[in-house]
């Protein structure tokens, strides 16, 4: 202090000691601190050339009124660049380096701010001023600004120490209210309050006071996953497992939802209506909530629908519709009629007599299907025929990093499965929905029922359209001539498969 003291009255020596503490703390935070902390060290030199600018006006100056000016501007920036460098290795080397974290920014601004302070009252010292006499002079102006002061001193102690505690930082997502529709994102954190930006894209400021005192729900720490929840009611005629299970395999591949923890279903009321089931999945976007979750009600809709599982919901209008005999056959003609022209498409099938034809576009099942949901899955055995009748689908076979390598598109018309519906042979590929498909499927039972009342050169017919169209694909895809087995062969053990399959 007395130091301090002597520096402002004018001795060389001790102006020439305080200039070396001065650099000597200068050089030692530019060398320590961090590089993307380095620039922090220019207010401390500007202070240090102030002091020497004013200090070199002072020295020529007579002894004034304004000589004593210079001398405690000199003096003052002379220890505020002591003082900027002190906070600095505090602050940023030593507080960082013991924690391995940047220091909160509040807490660096209030260090700094008393570091000001003290270097204030020990100027006023140096030029002859008590700062304990204005401090006694002053104590009802002191209480005065105190009581004025009182809710900003509160917000800024509370902003400290929510910055040490760090219950949330910039860019987490955070509940700061009961109300839950409060939720948003922390987009600055200064001395006063806390800066939220909601998902209206609305800018809410929250005094810190307010958040010390309030719980905080905080979505993205200690990590970015959190769970989802939403319901959907199922007919009391369908059994709950059968429920589940379509709602699973909806989830799964859904943008958005992750894999782990996995997803599941809880049977959680006997509602009035339906029976309610709560879906239970995790997100790692939370930020992308809101559109995940209707991606997710989205697939549950189409499988269910798809699985013919109805979703009820009270009714109180009663709608009377007089439908004749007559209308409904029409309406099922028509039907009929569609579904045997999309059935046309299918080369193969041509072969089969135009009653077995028909009887086929009868026992087919039409399916929606969701964007981006798979069909078939390669390795999948299941024995059916898919026609495209309105959208388009991918398919996909797996890379060595076990992506997905598209290598063909399919639209309205074409059709995919025949080798499984005719042998139940594994699927090669996968298929995926690129948009939302309807499709045509042909159940094994169906054309079974179709093969048994047909003729026997029906399956001759139809393998030897199949083996044509194999190798058209092959060909396609490069496969050489002598790399096949010879057609002969082809055809007696396709033939085999065929009727080994469907028992005839």
């Amino acid at each position: 202090m007395d130091v301090l003291v002597e520096l402002a009255r004018g001795d060389r020596t001790v102006d020439l000691v305080g200039f070396g503490v001065a650099i000597a703390l200068l050089s030692l935070a530019r060398w320590l601190l961090p590089a993307d902390d380095k620039p922090r060290i220019r207010i401390a030199l500007t202070y240090l050339l102030l002091a020497l600018l004013f200090g070199a006006v002072a020295a020529l100056l007579p002894a004034s009124g304004m000589e004593r000016i210079f001398a405690f501007l000199y003096t003052f920036f002379l220890l505020a660049s002591c003082g900027r460098s002190i906070v600095l290795l505090g602050v940023d080397v030593i507080f960082g380096r013991r924690t391995h974290r940047a220091p909160p920014r509040i807490f660096r601004d209030v260090t700094q701010a008393v570091v000001y302070v003290v270097v204030l009252l020990l100027t006023l010292r140096a030029v002859g001023v008590e700062p304990s006499s204005l401090l006694t002079t002053s104590a009802l102006l002191t209480a005065v600004i105190g009581l004025a002061l009182q809710d900003t001193l509160g917000n800024m102690v509370s902003g400290l120490a929510l910055q040490m505690q760090r219950p949330f930082m910039v860019g987490d997502w955070i509940q700061f209210d009961a109300d839950a529709r409060q939720i948003g994102q922390v987009t600055e954190v200064n001395w006063r309050a806390t800066t939220v930006m909601t998902s209206d894209l609305i800018e809410v400021i929250i005094p810190n006071a307010h958040l010390a005192k309030t719980a905080i729900r905080n979505y993205s720490r200690p990590s970015p996953i959190s769970r989802r929840t939403i319901t959907v009611s199922g007919p009391y005629e369908t059994s709950p497992r059968r429920v589940h299970d379509a709602i699973l395999a909806a989830i799964a591949g859904t943008t958005g939802v992750v894999h782990d923890p996995a997803p599941w279903v809880q049977t959680r009321n006997f509602a009035e209506s339906g029976v309610e089931y709560a879906i239970y999945f995790f997100i790692d976007n939370f930020a992308d909530r809101d559109r995940i979750d209707g991606n997710v009600r989205d697939r549950v809709w189409y499988a269910l629908q798809r699985g013919e599982v109805s979703i009820p919901f009270p009714q109180r209008t009663v709608h009377l519709h007089a439908v004749s005999e007559e209308s409904r056959g029409r309406s099922l003609q028509r039907e009929l009629e569609r579904r045997d022209q999309v059935l046309r498409c299918v080369d193969f099938l041509e072969v089969l007599p135009a009653e077995a034809h028909r009887a086929l576009a009868a026992a087919a099942s039409v399916r929606l299907y969701a964007p981006g949901e798979i069909i078939v899955a390669q390795g999948d055995t299941s024995g059916e025929l898919f026609i495209i009748d309105r959208g388009e689908v991918v398919v996909e076979l797996p890379r060595e990093d076990r992506s997905a390598r598209e290598v063909a598109r399919l639209g309205a018309g074409k059709f995919f499965g025949e080798m499984g519906l005719m042998t139940g042979e594994q699927r090669k590929a996968s298929v995926r929905a690129a948009e939302e498909c309807e499709l045509l499927v042909v159940s094994h039972d169906a054309f079974q029922s179709t093969l048994a009342s047909s003729n026997t050169d029906v399956i001759e017919k139809i393998s030897e359209l199949l083996l044509e169209r194999q190798a058209e694909l092959e060909r396609a895809a490069g496969v050489r001539d002598t790399m096949l087995e010879p057609a002969q062969d082809r055809s007696k053990r396709l033939i085999s498969q065929i009727r080994s399959f469907f028992k005839l």
